[in-house]
Parts: C-alpha cells; structure tokens; sequence
C-alpha cells in the first residue's frame, strides 16, 4: 500500500524552527498502513527537515551553532545577479544550511504508529523566509 500527501506551511521569519511531528502523524493515521515505512521531504532547496529534541534552549544552540559555521557576512560566490534569475541571489546561506541540515527524514511505523524516541520532534528548518514552504509525507507499508 502506498498513501502520498502534502502540506503547505507558511513561515514567518528568515530563520525558523517549525515543529511537524503532528502533521506526520497525521498522514500515517490517513494512511491506514500499520506496517511500513514514511518520508518526510521538503521540496525545497533552502529549508531543511531534521529530528531533533524540542528545547528552546537547544533551538538556539542550533540556530547560533549553523549561524558561526555558515557566517551570513561570508563574500559568497552566489550573492550575485544570476541573468537566469533577473535579480541577485541573497541566500547562500540558507542553501549551505539546507545542505547540512537535509531534506528529509524517514520513520518507521509499527501498529499503526510512527516509532519515534521519547525526545524526538520532526522539524522543519526554514533558512529563507517567509515564504510558503511545501512538504511532502509519504507512507509505504501493509
């Protein structure tokens, strides 16, 4: 059994942690798969998807942590006018981050349930906002 679904989020800073373990557990129960296997995909090339604990404190030690190792300041070769674009690209940044960050993550699901640790929270990274932000969720299984 294959189950696709998506949803649109639209954030509201440049930098942002959105929390959607809910929003997959969600699309598992619509699923009606009980053994298998879901995707979590952003469609995006500036925005990442991570697993992560859901402290404040943590959120900021990553924010500070990703902030020293890609320096917004940096002489960036992409901070340009792309002819291709008609405008400049602004945000290699949020590119390098996405990068490091990933795209996706994948769970198992057991009787019906997204197996996940006690701590774990699915994120969405955003390293480009605002802006409407699509994910795609994609559970597999019998």
């Amino acid at each position: 059994m294959f189950h696709h679904s998506e949803f649109v989020i639209f954030t509201e800073k440049y930098l942002q942690m959105v929390v959607i373990t809910n929003k997959v557990r969600e699309a598992v129960d619509e699923s009606g798969i009980q053994n298998g296997l879901v995707a979590v995909i952003s469609l995006h090339t500036t925005t990442g998807i991570s697993v992560n604990e859901s402290l404040e404190c943590l959120d900021s030690d990553i924010e500070e942590f990703l902030g020293r190792l890609v320096p917004e300041d940096h002489p960036y070769f992409h901070a340009r006018i792309l002819p291709s674009y008609g405008s400049t690209a602004g945000n290699p940044t949020g590119h390098i981050k996405a990068m490091l960050t990933g795209n996706h993550c994948l769970f198992s699901i057991v009787n019906g349930k997204l197996v996940m640790g006690s701590a774990q929270e699915i994120y969405l990274y955003e390293f480009d906002g605002p802006a409407k932000r699509t994910v795609t969720i994609t559970v597999q299984g019998e």
